[in-house]
């Protein structure tokens, strides 16, 4: 009988072949079901990996980036990283401010940028509070003249009528060079309102304010109303200026409503506030879907108007959501894309303090169906840490202060519920949560801040 015992192992050879090609093929999902790729030399395969919140590759580490200057950092506290440099957009300004808040001179302001985690006022409400609490202040703070969450916000009672509303979210008819600080724009009937009333369901600081300002753009008069808790009312007729003005009311507010009475088709509105004239003040500037590089769009006029009337003492960056993605390895071209907004908002602001925050953890899940923390997260947080080394400004990293790897499963796991079962997005709870993470690291920033000072004095 003839020997064929050669062909078993041409059949063996040919399978893995077919194993090893089938490593190639594109993924391919099934009813939006990811099927697991063939890999048969995945145990020795040197794969990309994402460690620490930094790339790194198998045969090679790539150095984490340190900060200027580094303090000690105790447990429990994910610390703030101060890459300031020669034009001072660190910490500093902000902690300088934050000492000479209560003394009545003007209120330290916080402008918090970010995307649809903080819409509502969520995180920004308590981190607001918490200030609030240690150093005085009151009121809500920046609020557009319209909104399309108006009664999902639990820090103001928000009424209006006779808007046009003009978004950056727009598709059609917004006038980029017509926007404001928020990303928004606001035209005005004849007899347009916006009605906002203090509220204290949510924190006792809001319960009243000491002052209410209006913002707007008009080159032609205008006839503006201001009416203080449904008994007092004060007029202004004003006329044409080509630069953001400003018109505020003092007295013990609880309720303010400013309406339009005579406009013009040229001028356009932005918002009314709720401040106190000491204290601390957090201005929400939420803007869903936006990856942050939206706020290049600001015309650099605007800004200074705003760094001119509300001089802002820290301006925070917190984006991400809307920038991260399943397979992210590299986002060199998202660091590259805010540079030129963090020095936009340097030549708007040259004064204030800048802080980028990272992205959270966000879950998705694998081929087999299990919740794990998205790979390019990780990636993402790395690609940000550097945008604020390479720019000058101090970086937080909100995903290893919220626990790491799994954090996000844990918060929607709570009891009662902090985080949405997307994943990805927190509610209330989980913005107390996080803003207490926050302001702990802006505290123990300001104590090593006053004692690194008072060291430098002896």
């Amino acid at each position: 009988m003839k020997n064929r015992l050669h062909y078993t192992f041409f059949l063996a050879l040919i399978v893995a072949s077919g194993l090893l090609a089938l490593h190639y093929l594109p993924e391919i999902s099934i009813k939006n079901k990811k099927l697991r790729k063939v890999d048969l030399l995945s145990d020795v395969r040197c794969d990309v990996k994402v460690i620490d919140s930094f790339v790194v590759d198998t045969f090679s580490v790539v150095s984490v980036v340190k900060p200027l200057f580094v303090d000690s950092c105790k447990s429990g506290i994910e610390c703030i990283e101060d890459y300031s440099d020669s034009t001072s957009h660190g910490m500093s300004h902000f902690y300088e401010a934050l000492s000479e808040a209560d003394k009545g001179h003007r209120p330290a302001r916080i402008a918090y940028f970010g995307d649809s985690f903080i819409e509502g006022d969520i995180l920004t409400a308590d981190l607001r509070s918490l200030l609030q609490q240690k150093f005085g202040g009151r009121g809500v703070g920046y609020v557009s003249m319209t909104s399309k969450f108006a009664g999902f916000r639990p820090t103001v009672k928000h009424r209006f009528s006779g808007w046009t509303s003009h978004h950056v979210t727009d598709s059609v008819d917004f006038v980029r060079s017509r926007q404001d600080i928020s990303n928004n724009y606001y035209s005005a009937s004849d007899g347009a309102y916006t009605s906002l009333e203090a509220t204290s369901k949510y924190a006792s600081c809001l319960a009243e304010c000491g002052s209410s300002s209006i913002f707007y753009l008009t080159d032609d008069s205008l006839y503006i109303t201001a009416e203080i808790n449904d008994t007092e009312t004060e007029e202004f007729r004003v006329k044409g200026d080509s630069t953001l003005q400003c018109l505020t009311v003092d007295g013990n507010i609880k309720k303010v409503k400013w309406s339009i009475v005579e406009s013009s088709p040229e001028a356009v509105f932005y918002a009314v506030t709720m401040d106190d004239n000491n204290g601390v003040i957090l201005d929400n500037f939420s803007t869903r879907g936006s990856s942050g590089q939206q706020l290049l769009g600001i015309p650099v006029s605007i800004l200074k108007g705003y760094n001119k009337l509300r001089k802002y003492d820290l301006v925070v960056i917190q984006f991400g959501l809307n920038v991260a993605f399943e397979g992210g390895i590299d986002y060199g071209y998202y660091k590259e894309g805010m540079k030129p907004v963090i020095a936009h908002l340097k030549k708007a602001f040259p004064d204030t303090s800048i802080l980028v925050v990272s992205i959270g953890d966000r879950e998705t899940k694998d081929e087999n169906g299990n919740l794990r923390t998205m790979p390019g997260v990780k990636a993402l947080i790395r690609s940000q840490q550097m945008l604020a080394a390479e720019t000058g400004v101090a970086f937080w990293n909100l995903f290893n202060a919220m626990g790491g790897d799994g954090s996000m499963v844990e918060m929607v796991n709570a009891k009662p519920a902090m985080a949405n079962y997307d994943y990805t997005h927190i509610n209330f709870r989980g913005g107390k949560h996080i803003a207490g993470l926050l302001y702990d690291a802006l505290m123990y920033g300001k104590e090593q801040y006053e004692k690194r000072k008072s060291y430098e004095m002896e």
